[in-house]
């Protein structure tokens, strides 16, 4: 008997779709070998129009700032020369006021930038994670089969601000450090162009060396990337598995592992904060020497020369107020860098095209008996195949149970009614439609479906309830959870319908858990009800309720059930059995027991006599 054998079903998902996941690997190495320009683009596109009113005031704004500082360069030589040097009283107010003017401008410049960029960000941010959960519930199980969900997130999360910053990056760049640069410049030529020509020409080592930095920091940032979502996802997993943790003294396994975790994303980070900071010295190292050589030689022009030092000073505030701009836009391209690592990989999510597409001409289920049929249907998570020419028929308003040795395919057949996965070959019908020519929603809507470990939702137990009918009103939300005989413990609660759950409904036991779970089966109103071992994780007084719950949800349904108790499904209309991924038996209870040797007979001897581990596997096989 395989080991762990309950695990094959995730297993078997994993390995769904290899060759799709070796894909997205190629792809993804390619995107590292990209430069900037393509992402730049398409951050544009697809955001610049939206906002080009708040940008337009925004580049005004920057326009002043570059502006105002240009001219406290400016206006220095009139402040020495004329104020200090020719002692000309009548300009002192017109020359302080303008100064005043000027930085009063430029507060109120810099205020309106900064608050229209970060509500342009915020938006964009907003918009982006609109846009990304959307396509997150567009696609198919079999990617989430290949991801892991919290590193997906932590990913999601990090990246997203990647293209905000790449628009602000670039808008303040261009419209105040570019601008304000140019200005500054030009006062520093109007002023002495032979020093500013000697300054130019000791600049451009500084800026093939920031080159080679933006180039080796753009790995180092999606590698940063990657391993903080992997501590992310760590944790995030030992918190939600905590019971576990205890119960089996797991602290010391985790926290070893999670600490190598931590040591590797200090490491990418620290040598990210290298890389960035190199920047620090060879700039700061050019601007002192340039405002050494302006100061040496503008003091020997004046001692030596008797040229007044108006301009001089005037040429030194440009210099001094060009540092920061040149500054920022040095560390430009190394920012833009990691901005576009984590767009890219952003993109890399948003482009991942839906498996599972609707035919372009589609039309909606349309069901009636909700007849199920299932015809030489052929299907593999991997290569192997796991279920093998299955052909059965689910008649309408009757109740179908799958029993069968773990691992048999039971849970697959439930998986590929709802079109989670396409088969390989076959035809799956209801009333006669193929199921893989209608829409995805009009075919989901036709179901509801209860697992085995039922997943509540934040939020309270009504709306817990209402995701089964968004539209559904609170009288039908009561008599829904009274058919799953959900109502007496829910009005138990401290605040009855309105209690707030705890994390997956951990505040609940789990017998209530799946009570709420049938509650929202119910309450959606579908003609197919699909039970994937209801009941099995359950205790005897827990299952006695649950199982009154699901008589009332099966009534007037097509049922397909996959039972880990036999007892549970004897009066079912139709007993499916199953055995390595084909059909071993069909009937009823009774005429499936009357075959002794056959193998539901088999099952049902072991569990009324009480089968050993190797002979049964809780889960999926009856015990």
């Amino acid at each position: 008997m395989v080991k762990n054998a309950s695990l094959l079903p995730v297993r078997a998902a994993r390995r769904y779709g290899e060759h799709v996941a070796e894909t997205d690997d190629k792809k993804s190495k390619a995107a590292r070998a990209e430069d900037m320009l393509p992402v730049l683009k398409r951050v544009f596109a697809e955001n610049a129009r939206d906002h080009v009113n708040g940008y337009i005031f925004a580049i005004i704004c920057l326009v002043i700032i570059a502006g105002t500082t240009a001219f406290t360069a400016w206006i220095m030589e009139t402040v020495v020369n004329e104020i200090f040097a020719n002692q000309r009283g009548d300009l002192v107010a017109l020359v302080c006021g303008s100064i005043f003017l000027a930085f009063t401008l430029r507060g109120f410049a810099t205020y309106g930038q900064s608050v229209t960029l970060n509500k342009i960000g915020n938006n964009i941010i907003a918009g982006y994670q609109r846009k990304v959960f959307t396509h997150l519930m567009n696609l198919s199980l079999s990617f989430y089969d290949e991801e892991r969900s919290a590193q997906l997130i932590a990913k999601v999360n990090a990246n997203i601000n990647g293209v905000r910053d790449i628009m602000n990056l670039v808008i303040t760049s261009a419209a105040r450090d570019l601008l304000s640069l140019i200005a500054l410049i030009g006062v520093m030529f109007m002023k002495d162009p032979m020093l500013s020509l000697i300054i130019f020409v000791a600049a451009p080592p500084v800026v093939i060396a920031l080159r080679y930095i933006s180039k080796k920091i753009r790995s180092v940032s999606r590698e940063s990337v990657e391993v903080n979502s992997r501590v992310f996802g760590a944790m995030q997993e030992s918190v939600q598995g905590i019971a576990v943790v205890k119960a089996f003294t797991m602290e010391n396994q985790l926290f070893s592992k999670v600490d190598k975790l931590i040591a590797r994303s200090e490491n990418r980070n620290n040598r990210i904060a290298k890389l960035s900071q190199r920047t620090a010295p060879l700039t700061e190292t050019f601007a002192g020497g340039a405002i050494a050589a302006v100061v040496a030689y503008a003091g020997f022009r004046t001692i030596y020369q008797g040229i007044p030092p108006g301009s001089f000073f005037s040429f030194i505030t440009a210099v001094l107020l060009a540092y920061d701009p040149a500054k920022r836009l040095a560390k430009l391209q190394v920012q833009l860098e990691r901005a576009t690592t984590n767009a890219r990989m952003l993109y890399e999510v948003l482009d991942t095209t839906p498996r599972q597409p609707d035919r372009a001409d589609a039309p909606k289920l349309s069901v009636s008996d909700a007849t199920v049929r299932f015809e030489d249907v052929t299907f593999g998570y991997s290569e192997e195949d796991t279920l093998k020419s299955v052909s059965f028929t689910a008649e309408g308003g009757k109740t179908t149970a799958l029993v069968g040795p773990s691992g048999a395919g039971k849970t697959t057949i439930i998986s590929l009614l709802p079109r989670f996965y396409d088969l390989r070959s076959g035809v799956i019908t209801i009333d006669g439609q193929d199921i893989a020519g209608v829409t995805k929603s009009s075919l989901r809507a036709q179901i509801a479906y209860v697992t085995q470990r039922p997943y509540l939702f934040e939020g309270t137990i009504a709306d817990n309830i209402r995701y089964g009918r968004p539209e559904a009103k609170d009288d039908e939300i009561i008599e829904a959870a009274k058919l799953s005989h959900a109502h007496d413990f829910i009005m138990a609660q401290p605040l009855g319908y309105e209690t707030p759950i705890g994390e997956g409904g951990s505040s609940l036991s789990g017998g209530q858990q799946q009570r709420i779970s049938i509650a929202r089966a119910i309450i959606r109103q579908a003609p197919i009800l699909l039970l994937d071992e209801a009941t099995s994780a359950l205790d005897a007084e827990s299952e006695s309720f649950v199982q009154k719950a699901l008589e009332e949800a099966m009534r007037g349904r097509t049922v397909i059930v996959v039972a880990h108790r036999l007892s549970t499904v004897r009066n079912a209309d139709k007993i499916v059995v199953m055995q390595d991924g084909t059909i071993a038996e069909e009937g009823t209870h009774d005429t499936l027991v009357a075959d002794e040797d056959g193998l539901y007979a088999h099952l049902s001897r072991l569990q009324w006599l009480g089968g050993t581990e190797e002979q049964t596997t809780e889960g999926d096989q009856p015990e």
